[in-house]
């Protein structure tokens, strides 16, 4: 969480009263509300962030409001979060099965741990196209590739 804060995304620690998409968790304009008590898996929190992460500035103080658009996440938003996640576990050296627990994906968390243990870095043109990771041209200047970013936030 400290690591969230740091990049500018905040966390809210406090009872959640109303029923949730993932249990303990809310987002909020540039804030995730976390109910510990409800809380049943924390790498959740790092796919959340996520979702706050990759969302345009402009319209990150709208999240959780009736001003963003109906649409979002939309897809690509959602796989956005799943690379940012992953890379942001990576730095923190988390293991990945924390964030891409069996409970969730869909079933497919042991495909997105094994994809991107193995550098099938699903999601990370869209993460470029952002302006949040190095784009080919930027690594091959001398910059870090996937998982190190340029930015946290998407511009």
């Amino acid at each position: 969480m400290s690591f969230l804060e740091s990049i500018g995304i905040e966390v809210a620690e406090g009872p959640l009263t109303a029923a949730t998409f993932l249990p303990g968790l809310e987002l909020g304009p540039n804030v995730i509300y976390v109910d510990f008590d409800k809380l049943k898996h924390p790498g959740d929190i790092l796919h959340e962030a996520g979702h706050i992460a990759v969302t345009e500035s402009t319209l990150r103080q709208y999240i959780g409001t009736d001003k963003m658009p109906e649409d979002w996440p939309n897809m690509g938003d959602e796989i956005a979060a799943i690379a940012w996640s992953a890379a942001v576990a990576q730095h923190l050296e988390i293991p990945l099965s924390e964030v891409f627990h069996p409970d969730g994906y869909k079933g497919a968390s042991d495909w997105h741990i094994e994809n991107f243990s193995n550098g099938n870095y699903i999601g990370l043109p869209l993460l470029q196209w952002m302006g949040i990771a190095y784009n080919d041209t930027e690594i091959q200047n001398g910059h870090p590739p996937f998982p190190a970013f340029k930015s946290w936030l998407r511009p």
